[in-house]
């Protein structure tokens, strides 16, 4: 990337120039490093050439849409959070932009107070280190360091958030969470209180781990949260 500050690098992605400039200037002020492309093509080179710390990926893009670059990212192996902008509203689409490996989702017309907090937050939560660097809960074993998840022996591929919900869960053995516990410290922020995220991501984790299991180990406590239940012998 060009010379920038020394922070965190972010790739902007947007088809309309306003949109760039504004969030290249305000990002850069706020002591991002910045690069700024037009569509899905220049985002796979930009990420090819020097891997950014974060992506803000608009959906609508004149080539491919974002929900595509974004597949196609995370099966090359690409890891870093991507924030979703977007002039839709919608819980489907937010969800199918999780789903493909999305981190969060903001709409348009934003606020860039907004925008930025939330970096902040995913980039914490991603650098965030802690005292046990593998954690252990039942036939899941998960080494903080290098983000691998193995449940039996088996490797298991996780999203970003996939893998910070697991972790909340497991530091959390036996002990029911809320919905509202859960997206204050997943997300670290109210995702506009839309629970049906949670759930979401709960299902998703349960579809990668339950094939390796005897039995769920994930149980919904209906009325109450989550709780990860280690396996009974």
């Amino acid at each position: 990337m060009n010379a920038q500050p020394k922070g965190p690098r972010i790739l902007i992605v947007d088809d309309e120039p306003s949109i760039r400039e504004l969030l290249s200037t305000s990002l850069r002020f706020a002591g991002f490093g910045i690069r700024a492309v037009a569509n899905g093509a220049q985002t796979i080179s930009a990420v090819l050439e020097e891997e950014p710390d974060l992506i803000i990926l608009d959906v609508m893009l004149p080539d491919m849409n974002g929900f595509s670059v974004t597949k196609r990212l995370r099966s090359a192996g690409y890891t870093a959070p991507i924030i979703f902008l977007t002039a839709k509203d919608e819980t489907d689409d937010k969800v199918e932009g999780l789903t493909v490996g999305g981190d969060d989702y903001v709409t348009k017309p934003f606020s860039l107070d907004e925008i930025i907090a939330r970096i902040k937050a995913i980039l914490r939560r991603t650098t965030q280190e802690d005292e046990e660097s593998v954690l252990s809960v039942g036939p899941i074993t998960m080494d903080q360091d290098t983000h691998e998840v193995s449940v039996a022996g088996t490797p298991v591929e996780l999203s970003p958030t996939e893998f910070k919900l697991l972790r909340y869960l497991m530091q959390n053995t036996n002990r029911v969470l809320s919905k509202a516990q859960i997206l204050d410290h997943v997300w670290e922020y109210d995702f506009n209180g839309d629970a049906g995220i949670v759930e979401s991501y709960i299902s998703y984790l349960r579809r990668k781990l339950d094939p390796l299991t005897e039995e769920s180990l994930i149980q919904t406590k209906r009325g109450f949260g989550y709780m990860l239940k280690t396996e009974q012998k």
